[in-house]
């Protein structure tokens, strides 16, 4: 017993002298897939994109329909869920560098030119247009990198870019960030919850735009910061909204919960020099989102948001591992094999028979936008030449 006793003293000695984001489990060892593997996943994914693009250039539709759909009111719902599905989709085929894929992406683009300006709020109470200026920036800063040989193109796509950056400073909560639910005051400035992975995504996505020479307010930064630390808890869980702080500790708010939401706000926080995220803060997370994963995946496909254990939504599955595949990409060249073939073991095993990707069912948006996260995480899982 003395033995025993001493033995667990040990042991929780050891664990206090760690700090408690850098604990957890770990996966278990896999095969890595081979980088022909990933290659050829990443055509199949590629070739579901381009037979799937609409005639007008877009990607996603309103269609498909099923018993319950989601708090959607027409027609602003859907255009934000059009255009940033389009723009994820124009990402990917831009990462994955495919010249079979290059008409596809000038029909996409004018397609972004012609529609991103008209996205707005669809009513006081939806905001899904945040999703639609964060993911569309991205887009943007990638086509005008593009065309560095047009400048007159690229101005025009760094332009409009800039104009995405206006609408999220016109979007931002008043506390700070970005949600896409206001269902308090309705007010012109959205009295809306900031959520931390609405927060995290717009947050990449003005770390792009400024690094393309955009000009991004420090304001607009510092605010989302703040909301984000306000969301953190000491573990790095992130919490699924701030007026979640009055109960951090329910079940979404716990590390099964936030498993795909401490990917983004992690590289987020990283990204816009957020020392506390460390290098062994972002590996202790991909593990335990590679440990874990079946927390977040069984929410995958069902089809009521928020039912699964965790309270896990399946529209956070894809979401969550490319913001994984970005904290990989920040981690130095030597560590990121480990962590690249488990993202990569798991991604190719969930890849459809049409070689799609999907995790929620929503209209005709959720293969598109599956495919494109998918592809982008790929990309970052190819092993050194």
């Amino acid at each position: 017993m003395k033995r025993r006793a001493l033995a667990l003293a040990i042991a929780l000695a050891g664990c206090a002298r760690v700090p408690l984001a850098e604990r957890g489990p770990k996966p278990n060892p896999i095969t890595p897939p081979a980088r022909e593997a990933i290659e050829r996943s990443i055509q199949r994914g590629v070739e579901f994109l381009l037979t799937t693009q609409n005639k007008d250039g877009s990607w996603g539709s309103a269609r498909r329909t099923k018993g319950l759909n989601i708090y959607a009111p027409v027609p602003g719902a859907h255009h934000a869920f059009h255009g940033a599905v389009t723009a994820l989709a124009v990402a990917a085929l831009m990462e994955t560098k495919g010249t079979q894929a290059s008409e596809a992406i000038d029909r996409g683009e004018a397609w972004l030119v012609a529609n991103l300006p008209r996205v707005r709020r669809a009513e006081p109470a939806a905001l899904y247009n945040c999703w639609t200026h964060a993911y569309g920036i991205q887009a943007l800063v990638r086509l005008a990198e593009r065309h560095t040989a047009d400048p007159p193109r690229r101005d025009r796509l760094l332009k409009l870019a800039q104009e995405q950056v206006h609408m999220l400073e016109r979007y931002e909560s008043v506390d700070g960030g970005w949600g896409y639910y206001d269902f308090g005051a309705h007010t012109q400035k959205p009295n809306s919850h900031p959520t931390s992975f609405t927060t995290a995504a717009a947050l990449v996505a003005l770390h792009e735009a400024r690094a393309a020479g955009v000009a991004v307010p420090d304001r607009l930064v510092e605010r989302a910061m703040a909301t984000m630390r306000r969301q953190r808890s000491p573990d790095f869980t992130y919490l699924y909204s701030e007026n979640h702080r009055w109960w951090p500790r329910a079940n979404i708010n716990l590390p099964g919960g936030s498993l795909g939401r401490s990917q983004a706000g992690n590289i987020a926080m990283r990204l816009w020099g957020d020392t506390a995220v460390t290098d062994a803060i972002l590996k202790a997370w991909l593990n335990r989102l590679f440990a874990r994963n079946d927390w977040l995946g069984i929410g995958a496909k069902r089809p009521i948001p928020h039912e699964a254990w965790f309270q896990v939504a399946g529209y956070f599955y894809y979401f969550g591992h490319y913001y994984a595949a970005l904290c990989i990409e920040a981690l130095p060249p030597g560590d990121r094999p480990y962590f690249q073939g488990h993202l990569a073991h798991i991604l190719l095993g969930r890849q459809e028979k049409d070689g799609s990707w999907w995790d929620y069912p929503l209209y005709d948006y959720h293969q598109p936008y599956g495919t494109a996260f998918a592809l982008m995480s790929l990309r970052r899982c190819l092993p050194a030449s």
